[in-house]
């Protein structure tokens, strides 16, 4: 009896090592845009960002790579080739050298950007270790990337069982493509955000040292409040229990101050946003909100969180003869609600603004408070929903001021393509500016110059180097306007637009945007102040006032 051979299997470290093995047109690809992921984009980036930058635009490199020798190869008509024996030292020596020469730029970029900000943090460790950070991301994700070809080719494989081979890899390929979308979007997306969520709904519950409930009947969770101080959340109690009172207001603007009124629903008060905005709108009544002088509509981040620098400047510049209503619509972070809670913040800003409006509408016009409406980040976003266009945000309010609004933001986005010829994206003008205007510096003459602004004001205040306001996913394939156009006065001349690259340096600025100095990224504060006075026009403001509520917003 013959004896059969015995197949071998391959030992589990050839097995890696097959895994692991690259070509040489994807090493080129990968090489490239590792390189040009050391360029310049808005905010400085630390040693282990920039590494995980570098491993993932490797990653598109190496598949760019890999795909553009495939069509080389369909249209020479010829199969794959190893490569010749001088192409690797080529590549390890001149590969070598290049990415040195990009590190070497990468470092002069990044001391450019931190002296522009006047950011002094450098960490010199994190900056050596990151290309073999890099190198660990990309090989996680070529590994990645492998599994899921040895997936699709086992499905294929037993598929051909029942249907035919054309057929098998069609429906293997959609089989395994969906499942791996379905996957990263639904389990490990949606774990995630559900994760962060229900630690953040447990912060959510703490009150900040040095917070206290009111003792006024003038502020939610005070005394006759028709929402409780445990509802309002850690957001809205450091909201209702902070602010300028009238003898601090008095200080800083030499005249009679009134205590400000500040009403707040939090996400505990109700399950429903409509019947949430209707409890904030009925304690804003109760305060005696429609009875002041002005009365602004604020949409907040995503956790519920209000600018302070926003609405104390509001008050001040007002002489505290104000009330301000507000409501949460999310536990999550500003960064990540304006990834993935885009809809609560839309429902919260047109149902916090009908029911004011609703109320309001109903007095006499010779009796009604002036009424803005202001929103920063995901809550311009909101806030921009409960208006049409120009004409409504002119005709519905007395005044509006949008800070650091969203690429997405769909009146923003109206406003910015529709500008006039020849202005830049960064400071556009829209109609000659009769009442949508643009500023990266309030302080300074507000574009167009020379041109009348009359009636009701609406300001869009941005920063040029602010991530939120530039991020967008047509950065993948797309060269935007602000980047080709002259800079902002805090982002570097040398930012280009690289396909992939600048979307995944972008997308790593997000949750740094507030980790810089005030006056960039997306830290505002005393612009604030210039911004409010634009819109408001007060006319027994002077500039010695400004000065003075400068410093005081800079110092709170």
């Amino acid at each position: 009896m013959t004896e059969q051979p015995v197949e071998k299997k391959p030992a589990p470290t050839g097995r890696w090592r097959r895994q692991l093995r690259v070509t040489l047109p994807g090493c080129w690809g990968a090489l490239l845009l590792a390189c040009f992921s050391f360029t310049p984009s808005l905010l400085p980036r630390g040693g282990v960002l920039q590494g995980l930058i570098c491993g993932i635009n490797a990653a598109i490199g190496y598949g760019l790579g890999v795909l553009a020798a495939v069509i080389w190869r369909a249209f020479a008509d010829r199969g794959p080739r190893p490569a010749r024996p001088w192409s690797w030292p080529v590549f390890l020596i001149g590969g070598s050298a290049l990415f040195a020469v990009a590190f070497g730029f990468g470092q002069y970029w990044q001391h450019e950007i931190r002296d522009l900000m006047g950011v002094t943090d450098y960490n010199i460790p994190q900056a050596v270790l990151s290309p073999l950070i890099a190198l660990l991301v990309f090989a996680l994700l070529l590994l990645t990337g492998r599994g899921v070809r040895a997936l699709y080719r086992w499905v294929s494989r037993h598929l051909r069982r029942w249907i035919g081979e054309r057929a098998a890899k069609a429906t293997g390929w959609l089989l395994v493509a969906g499942t791996s979308w379905l996957i990263v979007s639904g389990v490990l997306l949606e774990g995630f955000v559900g994760a962060v969520n229900e630690a953040f709904s447990l912060r959510d519950d703490e009150t900040p040292p040095g917070i206290e409930q009111p003792t006024t009947a003038l502020r939610s969770g005070g005394p006759g409040s028709l929402v409780p101080w445990d509802s309002l959340g850690r957001e809205g109690r450091v909201f209702i229990g902070k602010g300028p009172s009238a003898a601090e207001i008095t200080t800083v603007t030499s005249g009679p101050a009134r205590e400000p009124i500040r009403a707040y629903a939090g996400l505990q008060t109700s399950d429903d946003t409509e019947e949430r905005a209707a409890r904030a709108v009925a304690d804003l009544r109760r305060a005696g909100g429609f009875e002041r002088a002005n009365l602004l509509v604020a949409t907040s981040t995503g956790s519920g969180w209000i600018d302070p620098a926003c609405v104390d400047t509001f008050e001040y510049l007002n002489h505290g003869d104000t009330a301000t209503v507000a409501l949460q619509y999310s536990y999550l972070p500003s960064w990540l609600s304006y990834l993935v809670d885009q809809s609560k913040a839309r429902a919260a800003g047109r149902e916090l603004f009908d029911a004011v409006y609703d109320t309001w509408s109903r007095l006499p016009a010779d009796d009604r408070p002036r009424l803005y409406v202001t929103g920063e980040s995901l809550g311009s976003f909101g806030g921009e929903t409960a208006f049409s266009g120009e004409y409504d945000l002119r005709n519905r309010t007395s005044g509006t001021l949008f800070t650091g609004p969203p690429n997405f933001n769909t009146l923003y986005r109206e406003f910015t393509d529709d500008r006039e010829p020849g202005t830049p994206e960064v400071r556009p003008v829209f109609r000659d500016g009769r009442t949508v205007r643009f500023a990266t510096d309030p302080g300074a003459a507000i574009p167009p110059t020379g041109q009348s602004w009359e009636g009701n004001r609406v300001l869009y205040l941005l920063h040029p180097s602010d991530p939120i306001v530039w991020w967008g996913p047509h950065l993948v394939l797309e060269e935007p306007d602000w980047i080709g156009e002259a800079p902002g006065d805090d982002v570097l001349e040398d930012m280009f637009w690289v396909p992939f690259v600048t979307f995944w340096q972008i997308t790593a600025d997000l949750p740094f945007a507030t980790e810089v100095p005030a006056g960039h990224g997306h830290r505002y504060r005393t612009e604030y102040v210039d911004a409010w006075n634009a819109v408001l026009k007060p006319t027994d403001v002077t500039e010695q006032d400004l000065a003075r509520l400068r410093q005081v917003i800079a110092e709170g």
